[in-house]
């Protein structure tokens, strides 16, 4: 936070936004609205500061419209059999849809909204390093999944929901020991850098297509169940991988 001159005051306001968010979602009387001064009495935030927060529409769950936008385009073009290859891979996409029976990029945009054109989300994406142009005129997903190489909003949001699920995920575990989330690791320490970098790829690979079944099956299910008035539930499945140095030892323990 430091790094990105987040400073304490800042984010104190912003604990304040969260803290007041899941008061009044997540601890609520039965049969009752949830007043300020219940959510002062659970927060120990001053009842004015309530009132100005809940008056603002202040939410935790507001998602940058390019990451929505971004996200569905994104998902259709690893999941729906119409853009993915043989190989479960994204396949090239032809820029525009004149001149072609088949899937366009064009086709994508305009198949997720109306109101945007699809060149602006080509420019914003080539920009965001998303994906990338051939001489052909074709355009290339470079990532497997929505995760800009540049663009800080969108990374930090995305660090935001994660982080968020995965502890939830955990706490949950903890408090329902019988109804349990996937949650698990694989841990090894005392490599080196070599067998990290081969371990980190491998994890990728894996890792991504883990990903990309699960997407697809998501996204077949999602359309199936398109008019269901019980359709009112969310679900995040991700992967991660993290290596760092240590102090060495010369010895191993027996």
């Amino acid at each position: 936070m430091l790094r990105h001159q987040i400073t304490f005051p800042t984010l104190c306001q912003w604990l304040k936004v969260v803290y007041v968010d899941v008061a009044e979602k997540e601890f609520p009387v039965d049969g009752k609205p949830q007043s300020d001064s219940r959510i002062t009495l659970l927060t120990g935030v001053h009842r004015k500061e309530v009132r100005r927060i809940r008056s603002e529409g202040v939410t935790t769950a507001s998602v940058p419209e390019s990451v929505s936008l971004g996200a569905a385009l994104v998902g259709t073009w690893v999941g729906d059999p119409r853009y993915v290859g043989d190989n479960g891979r994204p396949l090239p996409l032809p820029r525009l849809a004149r001149g072609h029976d088949g899937p366009s990029f064009e086709g994508l945009v305009r198949g997720a909204s109306k109101d945007i054109r699809p060149r602006v989300v080509l420019d914003e994406w080539l920009r965001l390093g998303i994906c990338r142009l051939d001489e052909e005129d074709r355009v290339w997903l470079n990532t497997d999944a929505f995760v800009p190489d540049q663009g800080f909003d969108e990374k930090a949001y995305y660090l935001g929901r994660n982080v968020h699920d995965h502890l939830a995920a955990c706490i949950h575990n903890l408090d329902s020991p019988e109804d349990t989330f996937i949650e698990r690791s694989v841990y090894y320490d005392r490599l080196t850098m070599d067998q990290v970098r081969i371990l980190a790829d491998y994890a990728r690979s894996v890792g991504m297509d883990a990903l990309l079944k699960v997407n697809q099956k998501a996204l077949e299910l999602y359309r199936d169940g398109d008019d269901d008035a019980t359709a009112c539930h969310r679900m995040n499945y991700g992967v991660y991988f993290f290596a760092e140095e240590e102090q060495c030892s010369n010895e191993k323990d027996d």
